[in-house]
């Protein structure tokens, strides 16, 4: 005579069961919802969410950071590039409304918003020292990008055409000199935190325009204020200032 089930093994084997199924469930979910994204990520987000696939399918969970946004372009996240492409909007239709759109105009990139502000709103050619205009540019520029959290570099950049003065003898240094003196006054006139800001002079080797033409290499003449992303904010090195008073 065959021994009979007990009841409260049957019940246990039922909840089993149940537990299997349940998880095969969340598991095809999840597993849905990557191939759902997968279309619009690119090799690096591929990467991440592989990885976090193959953690939930051997028995951990799918956990993607904020930053992480899926679908979005490398090295953005969703929000922060949202956040900055509005200002770049607002700056561009401030000075779209003075008439002076041609002088200051913007663009997203990778690295961020970036401001492009042409040579002859800020300099005279040759010369580093900002004209009575370029404060009044700098001051609409600052009102929107003061007090992000975002790391700021302003970047000189000149023409092909060469100089060789004993305060500049080359595009290295007049580039450089004029980021600088736009660092300056943005720190010093609109408090923008030293450690958050960097200067960087290009000479003439990040053109925008080919230069052949009077028009082309007045472009390439510029400062950009570039607003990184908070991922490329991350990437810069942190501040080690202390207290040395005690």
């Amino acid at each position: 005579m065959m021994a009979r089930r007990k009841k409260g093994s049957d019940h246990e084997n039922l909840e089993r069961w149940l537990l299997t199924y349940a998880d095969l469930i969340t598991l095809l979910l999840a597993f849905f919802i990557v191939m759902y994204s997968m279309s619009q990520l690119d090799a690096k987000k591929f990467g991440k969410m592989s990885q976090a696939l193959s953690g939930v399918l051997k028995g951990g969970t799918l956990a993607i950071k904020k930053g992480d946004d899926i679908g979005a372009e490398p090295g953005k996240g969703v929000l922060q590039v949202g956040a900055l492409k509005s200002i770049g909007e607002k700056i561009e239709k401030t000075f779209t409304s003075r008439g002076e759109n041609r002088l200051v105009n913007t663009e997203m990139t990778e690295r961020g918003l970036v401001i492009h502000i042409m040579e002859t709103a800020l300099f005279k050619e040759g010369s580093a020292k900002l004209e009575a205009r370029a404060k009044m540019i700098l001051n609409i520029v600052a009102e929107n990008i003061a007090g992000l959290p975002n790391h700021i570099r302003v970047e000189g950049h000149t023409d092909n055409k060469p100089i060789n003065t004993y305060q500049y003898p080359s595009n290295w240094e007049l580039s450089s000199a004029r980021a600088t003196q736009v660092v300056r006054y943005l720190s010093d006139n609109h408090g923008l935190a030293p450690d958050m800001i960097s200067a960087l002079g290009y000479g003439e080797y990040r053109p925008i325009k080919p230069n052949n033409s009077a028009e082309n290499r007045a472009q390439n003449r510029r400062v950009d204020i570039v607003v990184l992303t908070m991922d490329m904010t991350q990437t810069e090195p942190k501040s080690n200032l202390y207290d040395q008073s005690g």
